[in-house]
């Protein structure tokens, strides 16, 4: 069951979607994650949100055309105004019910006001294991990305 945490996306990879090799480009996948993640932040926050950092996108496997696609975002960490959400991307045989992952990232966003300031969004809490070490992820992701920044 879906809670206000999570979302997913499902729909068909289309003749639209894909490179010259003929699988889905990497591009239009992370269209998908931003798309995703906007929709599952702005869920949680009630707000609009813009995204702040993209991290850890791994492709697993290809996607091809007229396969079912299926993105589940997730809320793994929230700040004062961020949310840190996790998303795997599954892909298979739309007769077929078991999919299989083809990708996974994390994208962090900021809700803000119709002036663009930064308004605060509701914590969250891992309770689960497994969101536990997806929040430890999501920290360190962000960690990460801080440093990188400030070598910047």
């Amino acid at each position: 069951m879906l809670h206000k945490r999570e979302i997913d996306f499902r729909f068909l990879a289309e003749p639209t979607d894909v490179n010259f090799g003929g699988k889905v480009h990497g591009g239009m996948v992370m269209k998908w994650l931003d798309q995703a993640g906007y929709a599952c932040a702005s869920q949680w926050s009630g707000s609009y949100c813009v995204t702040v950092s993209v991290g850890g996108i791994r492709f697993k496997k290809p996607i091809l055309v007229g396969q079912k696609v299926v993105l589940n975002a997730k809320v793994v960490h929230t700040g004062k105004t961020s949310m840190h959400i996790f998303i795997t991307v599954n892909a298979g045989d739309p007769k077929e019910l078991n999919l299989q992952e083809t990708c996974t990232c994390i994208i962090s966003f900021v809700a803000v006001d119709d002036d663009g300031a930064p308004v605060e969004v509701d914590h969250w809490e891992p309770i689960t294991e497994e969101d536990k070490l997806l929040e430890q992820f999501a920290i360190h992701a962000k960690e990460f990305s801080q440093r990188l920044q400030a070598e910047l």
